[in-house]
């Protein structure tokens, strides 16, 4: 498996690629538990219980993708593109829960740890399943990008962040076997169970924010007025200017100040002007811009150059 180009990957549909995640999370899951029956250990057991997790963010992930590329309908005007952000949610939740289930297993081990058995053959298979695991997150973090999907990045994060996990179980194992202090086992499985946490609470916030309409980056807020100002020629203020994401979509919305005088074609013209430049900044994006009259000014917001 290796990583598309960014071009090849956006042209792909993002429910297609969601669909493989699930397959690869199916792998990756048997492997682990292979890995697991084998050595007997409780970090190996987080790891594996983390991936339990990655199946069922890969299922809701296909489902959110799936809904959102339902076209806008009466009562969904603006689309279902909002659904990606739920399967975020719903991936932070699991992950809070894995980390509750694996803070279950492995206190009590704290004072009774066990001795690993077998380790090579299941430290080799676990880590077969996270080189498998490193590729996948890398092609859902490109494609995630290209295609501005927040489910497909989340669960690029998610994936990413159980590759770091399992890299970690992996040395910790070791070191436990070759110390025999086999406390060290039980001592990963918690600090799993706090990367767990951790990661899960990205995951809520960054998706609340979206569920909230948060707007673009600061970056992206600064190139658009810059790029309005510049294109807006014939009018004279933009004010008002507000953005909002919607999964892959991108909302933009302001007032425009052109001349009383003026006729409506060429403020028309000045509109379509401003459209082209705004889809240069954010590809995609979905513009409406009210046209008012000189005397509505508020001299702010974007003066015309």
């Amino acid at each position: 498996m290796s990583a598309a180009s960014p071009a090849a990957m956006s042209s792909l549909p993002p429910v297609r690629v969601a669909a493989l995640g699930v397959g690869v999370a199916l792998l990756v899951l048997g492997l682990k538990f292979v890995a697991y029956r084998l050595t007997g250990s409780v970090a190996l057991y987080s790891d594996a219980l983390e991936s339990i997790i990655n199946v069922v963010a890969s299922g809701a992930a296909l489902l959110a993708l799936w809904v959102a590329a339902r076209p806008a309908d009466a009562s969904h005007p603006y689309g279902h593109t909002k659904a990606e952000y739920l399967s975020a949610v719903v991936e932070g939740v699991l992950i809070v829960l894995a980390a509750l289930s694996i803070l279950r297993v492995a206190v009590p081990e704290l004072s009774h740890p066990r001795v690993v058995d077998a380790p090579w053959l299941g430290l080799g298979i676990n880590l077969g399943a996270s080189i498998i695991n490193l590729i996948w997150a890398s092609v859902l973090l490109r494609f995630g990008k290209a295609s501005r999907s927040p489910a497909l990045t989340a669960d690029g994060k998610h994936v990413m962040s159980d590759v770091v996990t399992s890299v970690g179980v992996l040395i910790g194992v070791v070191l436990a076997r070759f110390t025999g202090w086999h406390v060290l086992d039980p001592l990963l499985a918690l600090l799993v169970a706090v990367n767990i946490l951790w990661s899960g609470w990205g995951l809520l916030s960054s998706s609340v924010g979206g569920l909230m309409d948060a707007g673009v980056d600061p970056d992206t807020d600064t190139q658009l007025r810059r790029v309005i100002s510049e294109e807006a020629i014939g009018a004279l203020e933009i004010h008002d200017l507000r953005t909002r994401h919607s999964g892959q979509l991108t909302f933009v919305e302001f007032h425009l100040v052109v001349p009383s005088e003026m006729t409506v074609r060429d403020a028309h013209t000045i509109c379509d002007r401003l459209e082209d430049a705004i889809q240069r900044v954010i590809g995609g994006a979905h513009v409406t811009i009210h046209v008012e009259p000189q005397d509505q000014a508020k001299h702010s917001g974007v003066l015309v150059i």
